[in-house]
């Protein structure tokens, strides 16, 4: 019985571990659904062009990729790009001028290498894995967060009875309790016609920035009131973790087809 026992703890510590140590920023889901609703908008194009150079593999799984590269210490330097911290009442302006690198800032370099043919196919692979991640990150509301919170990793909340934190909800418990694949995520969504689709992409990433900057505000006086989320959690703010998906998806492919289309 002991050596039972042993076992099935040895089989139960990896799965402990991997738990702990699952990558936030939208959580798999979230952005393999962003990305996922992005190709479905790509030109014919676009879509070649991107599938070159990820040398055929999906949006949706490359869409992972900057999660990914996170445990290693080379690409640290990077972090920075996950996020910005805007203060209440900021302009496109002031965003725009903000010297240190933030993810606005890093979408914007993205756009600008690969628009330049004279990088290496590995330097366009690179920098479009990350485009692709952050267009996703810029729509979770948490990512444009405080500073002095660390966008809501130091808010304590509980979730459906378990110590949680705000920015964790919003990456991946909302979508976890769910319970749909990314590509129902995808797929289960309004139908949108043309003028609708046209309306969200219009805008910049700073405009977008300030957008989801305002929904943060929101989510801190909301948490503020009531730490303890449950079902009416879910019904009132995951449809507009939905829209966001949604957003981040339309507005990557309308990047996409300014860049390859």
């Amino acid at each position: 019985m002991k050596n039972l026992i042993l076992a099935f703890c040895l089989i139960l510590l990896p799965l402990t571990a991997v738990a702990k140590n699952t990558p936030s920023d939208w959580g798999q889901n979230g952005h393999r659904s962003t990305a996922q609703i992005a190709q479905q908008y790509l030109k014919k194009n676009t879509l070649k062009r991107v599938q070159e150079i990820l040398k055929g593999e999906s949006l949706a799984v490359a869409s992972t990729f900057s999660d990914e590269i996170k445990s290693d210490r080379a690409f640290r330097k990077y972090n920075a790009w996950h996020y910005i911290n805007i203060d209440e009442g900021a302009s496109i302006a002031q965003i725009n001028n903000l010297k240190e690198e933030n993810i606005v800032w890093a979408i914007e370099k993205c756009v600008e290498v690969l628009k330049d043919s004279k990088h290496s196919e590995q330097e366009q692979e690179f920098h479009l894995k990350m485009l692709i991640h952050l267009v996703g990150d810029l729509h979770q509301p948490m990512h444009v967060g405080r500073a002095e919170d660390r966008g809501g990793n130091d808010i304590d909340v509980i979730w459906f009875g378990k110590p949680s934190n705000l920015h964790r909800v919003w990456d991946s418990e909302m979508i976890a309790s769910y319970d749909m694949s990314f590509t129902e995520l995808a797929e289960h969504r309004p139908s949108l016609n043309k003028n609708q689709i046209m309306s969200l992409q219009e805008g910049t990433p700073a405009e977008w920035a300030l957008e989801s900057q305002k929904i943060a505000t929101k989510l801190y006086a909301d948490a503020s009131k009531n730490y303890n989320f449950r079902y009416s959690y879910m019904y009132e703010w995951f449809p507009v973790l939905k829209a966001q998906l949604e957003k981040g998806g339309l507005r990557l492919a309308k990047i996409l087809n300014e860049i390859y289309g």
